[in-house]
């Protein structure tokens, strides 16, 4: 069956099936699946596409699906596309997805709860981007089957906003990773390590003036007070 992609216009009806819940929610809920959707025609996984200030968002920015499943973008807040990393798209010049892969192209979706539908089929590492916020960090990765391809491994030639793109293989571990995605590092996630180090640096600040206070003998007992008249 060939690959299917169609755009529709929904009003708000895409919007009331789209609560994406992160891979933390899927931990503390036990394992269920994370995703928003059952990947079926009728019933695709489902993508946000978010203006939230000066961010630009698609939620889930990580998202697992097996060859043959559909994926549904929804158009909640703003003007997006979603738009393969294709040579044949606008402002891609390079390919990242799979060699035997359809490229696809919403175009902007303008109107509030517009969707646009694509049928995932070739194995591999998918990385898609909005045109009109590629270069703020509007991009995402789907992982279909399993990781392969150009994209498998590497990173988008743009920056990613908040947080970085989830590797492939985290991916299919989670099936759905929630924006902004901060990888976890062996002493716990990213923003804990910053805070952590802050406070270290301080701490070691205040010990290094104490250091200095202390030897300028200004609490010696010869030293004359200068409160005395």
């Amino acid at each position: 069956m060939k690959r299917r992609q169609f755009i529709t216009k929904t009003g708000g009806a895409g919007l009331a099936a789209s609560g994406i819940v992160g891979s933390a929610a899927a931990q503390e809920s036990g394992g269920e699946d994370p995703r928003t959707g059952s990947g079926t025609e009728s019933d695709p996984y489902v993508v946000e596409m978010r203006t939230e200030g000066s961010e630009f968002i698609f939620d889930p920015v990580g998202l697992y699906v097996e060859p043959g499943e559909y994926v549904q973008w929804v158009n909640a807040s703003g003007s997006h596309s979603a738009t393969s990393y294709s040579p044949s798209n606008p402002q891609a010049s390079t390919s990242l997805i799979p060699e035997d892969a359809e490229p696809w192209n919403s175009g902007v979706l303008e109107e509030q709860g517009a969707t646009f539908t694509y049928q995932f089929q070739a194995t591999g590492t998918y990385d898609y981007y909005c045109i009109p916020h590629k270069t703020l960090g509007m991009v995402a990765r789907i992982v279909c089957g399993e990781p392969g391809g150009p994209a498998a491994g590497s990173e988008p030639p743009d920056a990613v906003g908040s947080g970085v793109l989830p590797d492939s293989e985290t991916i299919v571990e989670e099936k759905a990773l929630s924006y902004p995605y901060i990888p976890e590092t062996g002493g716990g996630p990213l923003p804990s390590l910053a805070l952590g180090g802050a406070a270290l640096f301080g701490l070691g600040n205040v010990y290094l003036l104490s250091q200095t206070d202390r030897f300028s003998g200004r609490y010696s007992e010869d030293t004359t007070d200068d409160t005395e008249i």
